[in-house]
């Protein structure tokens, strides 16, 4: 109790370490994972190579330039607005880890596109993204993209424990996927719960974002053992 209360009483403090820390764990991802993606051309690993570029520049677009030192500076609007492409690139993110995983069921290996991060497969998932933030900005509420993104993570997680089940005993990243998935559904629940039933409460959002880190740190763990054991 007595470290929940020293982090509650140092919030602020929190948030940038917690936003640096996750900045941080993404550039690594993005980095190896890129590495590893011109080694193989593995759809799968450019899909969520991407998904980490778009969680990490969500968070440093949101931490950096979200800081009240520049929404105290320019008008209100900003506020919302910085909000707004958090929110967008959060949900690509998601929408990312969900395809890599659904990739060979939609397009096949020798399908070749200019880009990962836009080409027509894609583009579904950018307008989905555009529609949940814009809802949530009429309604004024954080719940379209905290349910569209419960829903991506429980999809997510049933598809990577099939994949677990298959792959148990020739790879070990499916089961840091599996464990991830199941992390980042239950902060998006706990995100949910937090702004429905409490209030955003600081004790609520501490687990939240204590569990967002877990979930970051299992892929960083994840992608380290990934790529040594192909060394």
């Amino acid at each position: 109790m007595e470290s929940y209360t020293l982090l509650l009483q140092n919030k602020e403090l929190f948030k940038i370490v917690y936003a640096l820390i996750i900045l941080f764990i993404c550039a690594v991802i993005v980095f190896k994972t890129d590495k590893l993606f011109r080694l193989s051309f593995h759809k799968g690993i450019q899909y969520f190579r991407n998904a980490f570029f778009f969680f990490g520049t969500g968070f440093f677009l949101r931490y950096v330039f979200g800081s009240p030192f520049f929404y105290g500076t320019f008008f209100s609007t900003y506020y919302y607005l910085i909000g707004s492409v958090f929110k967008y690139f959060l949900l690509m993110g998601g929408f990312f880890l969900l395809y890599s995983l659904l990739w060979k069921k939609i397009e096949s290996s020798e399908t070749h596109y200019r880009s990962s991060i836009l080409n027509a497969k894609i583009l579904i998932f950018h307008i989905m993204a555009i529609v949940i933030v814009v809802l949530d900005y009429i309604w004024q509420t954080h719940s379209f993209m905290f349910f569209s993104q419960i829903l991506t993570f429980a999809f997510a997680s049933i598809i990577s424990y099939s994949n677990l089940r298959k792959k148990s005993h020739k790879h070990k990243f499916p089961k840091f996927y599996f464990i991830a998935m199941l992390l980042g559904f239950f902060a998006w629940v706990l995100n949910a719960v937090a702004e429905l039933y409490f209030n955003w409460s600081q004790g609520v959002l501490i687990n939240v974002y204590i569990l967002n880190l877990i979930f970051f740190l299992l892929f960083l763990y994840g992608v380290f053992r990934a790529t040594n054991s192909n060394h």
